[in-house]
């Protein structure tokens, strides 16, 4: 039985696996088609350029690659990040191998990208456990309201049997107390209403953010906007999801004041995504709004938990704007995830795109 012949080089440029090589000044020499998609480039602007231009500084350990030449070590490194100098990040399962070339000695890199399994996973687990939280507020707020209705009509009663205008003082206390109280309590159990859906520019409400933010004199912060004119209409509540992209942007603006960082900016940007996997649900077609801010970061304590109700980093937050926006996106089958790091915070807001005609 003969061998069925076979070209290598082609076999290694139809690898899903992405495949680069470079030589011992840590110049990149060789990259597969895959490897050329993840630098979002091509053969002519790669090779001979320094690996590490590619990359945020720090990004990658020349210390640890020069020692990998020098001692011969290979080595693997799983779920690392990699940021890339367009604001790209990539978490992936990363091996590095000594070679011995006719151009001497290189390493080879063996990437394999787990952003999509790694995001699916964690969006399975955020949507479980809010919706875990939200069933535990509600139940939570509706024992409290209970008792709370009673207290209240006590006091009014109790205050029609008074005559001096200095008890009634305290009755007055525990009425307003108790609708502080209760308000508390409507805003934990968060939008109930069915959204008003309509087809509409999605821009439309997007624009209504950023007047609303403009007439807000106390904060001096540019939002700027990089659109998309191609998004077909989407069938969505204008109102519901101008709130939760105004809630999410007023907590940039918030994150942006109180890190006085220079220069604060917001960009909100809208995009295009095929074939996008949302709950479990495979979409064709879906839009997403970007919230991009340069702050100082969401910090690690609370990332797992941003979208809980009353989470918080902040002294005088309620921990409910993002819980809130949360609810209102879910309520149109979309889905926010969050990409935070020091000087860029990215809020990703996806709504699934429905054909006119199927409707």
């Amino acid at each position: 039985m003969h061998a069925t012949p076979f070209d290598t080089n082609n076999l290694l440029e139809n690898l899903n696996t992405v495949l680069v090589v470079i030589d011992n000044s840590l110049r990149i020499v060789y990259a597969n088609h895959a490897g050329q998609a993840l630098f979002a480039t091509g053969t002519k602007q790669l090779y001979g350029q320094p690996l590490a231009d590619f990359f945020v500084p720090n990004t990658i350990n020349k210390a640890r690659l020069r020692a990998a030449f020098r001692r011969g070590e290979d080595f693997t490194e799983n779920e690392i990040k990699l940021y890339f100098r367009d604001n790209r990040v990539v978490l992936a399962d990363l091996t590095v191998t000594n070679l011995s070339t006719e151009d001497g000695p290189t390493l080879l890199f063996e990437v394999k990208k787990i952003d999509q399994q790694k995001r699916i996973s964690r969006e399975n687990q955020q949507h479980a456990q809010h919706y875990a939280a939200r069933e535990l507020i509600r139940g939570l707020a509706h024992e409290i309201k209970n008792p709370l209705g009673g207290i209240r009509g006590a006091a009014q009663l109790l205050e029609k049997a008074l005559e001096s205008a200095e008890q009634k003082e305290f009755t007055q206390l525990i009425i307003e107390q108790s609708d502080r109280l209760r308000n508390l309590v409507d805003r934990l159990l968060g939008p109930n209403s069915l959204p008003r859906l309509e087809w509409c520019n999605l821009h439309r409400p997007l624009e209504k953010v950023r007047s609303l933010m403009k007439a807000d004199t106390t904060q001096a912060i540019a939002i700027t906007r990089d659109y998309d004119p191609s998004i077909p209409e989407v069938r969505v509540d204008p109102d519901m999801l101008q709130q939760a992209v105004l809630n999410i942007v007023r907590n940039a603006v918030q994150a942006l004041r109180d890190s006085k960082t220079p220069n604060p900016q917001i960009r909100l940007v809208t995009r295009i995504e095929r074939q996008l996997t949302i709950h479990g649900h495979r979409h064709p077609l879906a839009a997403q709004i970007k919230i991009i801010d340069n702050g100082p970061g969401i910090p690690s304590e609370i990332r797992d938990t941003l979208f809980y109700p009353l989470v918080t980093s902040k002294d005088s937050g309620s921990g409910l704007g993002l819980s809130i926006a949360q609810t209102l996106v879910n309520h149109h089958d979309g889905k926010i995830e969050v990409d935070s790091r020091p000087g860029h915070t990215e809020f990703i807001l996806s709504l699934p795109i429905d054909r006119k005609e199927s409707q």
